[in-house]
C-alpha cells in the first residue's frame, strides 16, 4: 500500500470543513467542549461503522451503488439543509436551548455519518483504493476502521476545541457565526449535488 499517499488522503479529507467539522466546531460553540466530545466519539464510532461495512460489503456496495447513490444523495443533502436551517434559525435565548441540551450528541454523531455523502464516499473510496486491494484479512479490515474512525474523532475533536477557545468571541458575533456555518453546511450540500 502507498502509505504516504494514503495517510495525506486521509487527513486531508478529514481535516477539511465538511458537515461533521461544522457540525463540531457549531456544538462546541453552543455546548461547550466536554459536552461535545460526545458528538466527536460519535462521529469516530459512526465511521468505524461506515468503513467497516465498506470493508466487508464493497464489491456488493459498487455493484449496487448506482441505484443508491441519488436517494442517498437526497437524503443527505436534506439533513445537511436541515442542519443549516437549525444553526441559522437559533437565538441565543432559544426556548428549545433546553431541549438541545438534552439530546444526545453521541447518537447525533454516529448518525449523521449514514447520511454524510462525504463520509460514505470517503469510506468507499478509501477502502477500493487504500485497502482492498492489498489487504484481506478481517484483522486488517477492524484495524484500519479502528484507525479512521479514530482519525474521525481526531479531526472533529480539532474543530471543536477551535469551537470551544473562541466560544467568547463567537458568543458576541453570534448571529454572524451561525450565518457563516449555516452557508458552510449549505456550501457542502451543494458541492455534493454537483460532484
Amino acid at each position: 500500500m502507498p502509505l504516504f499517499s494514503f495517510l495525506i488522503f486521509v487527513i486531508i479529507t478529514s481535516f477539511t470543513p465538511g458537515p461533521n467539522n461544522i457540525m463540531a466546531i457549531a456544538f462546541a460553540n453552543k455546548h461547550g467542549l466536554a459536552k461535545t466530545l460526545q458528538f466527536c466519539i460519535g462521529v469516530g464510532v459512526g465511521f468505524f461503522a461506515i468503513t467497516g461495512l465498506s470493508s466487508l460489503f464493497n464489491r456488493f456496495l459498487t455493484n449496487i451503488m448506482p441505484m443508491i447513490e441519488i436517494p442517498l444523495t437526497i437524503l443527505g443533502v436534506g439533513y445537511m439543509l436541515y442542519l443549516a436551517f437549525k444553526i441559522l434559525s437559533s437565538k441565543e435565548n432559544d426556548d428549545a436551548e433546553e431541549e438541545d441540551n438534552k439530546q444526545n450528541l453521541f447518537i447525533v454523531g454516529v448518525f449523521l455519518q449514514f447520511v454524510n455523502p462525504k463520509g460514505i464516499l470517503f469510506g468507499i473510496t478509501v477502502v477500493a483504493t487504500y485497502i482492498l486491494p492489498y489487504y484481506s484479512s478481517y484483522v486488517s479490515y477492524l484495524l484500519f476502521s479502528l484507525f479512521l474512525g479514530m482519525v474521525g474523532i481526531m479531526s472533529t475533536f480539532s474543530w471543536a476545541l477551535f469551537g470551544s477557545a473562541f466560544q467568547k468571541i463567537l458568543l458576541q458575533y453570534r448571529q454572524t457565526f451561525n450565518i457563516v456555518m449555516a452557508l458552510l453546511l449549505v456550501y457542502s450540500a451543494i458541492s455534493i449535488l454537483l460532484h
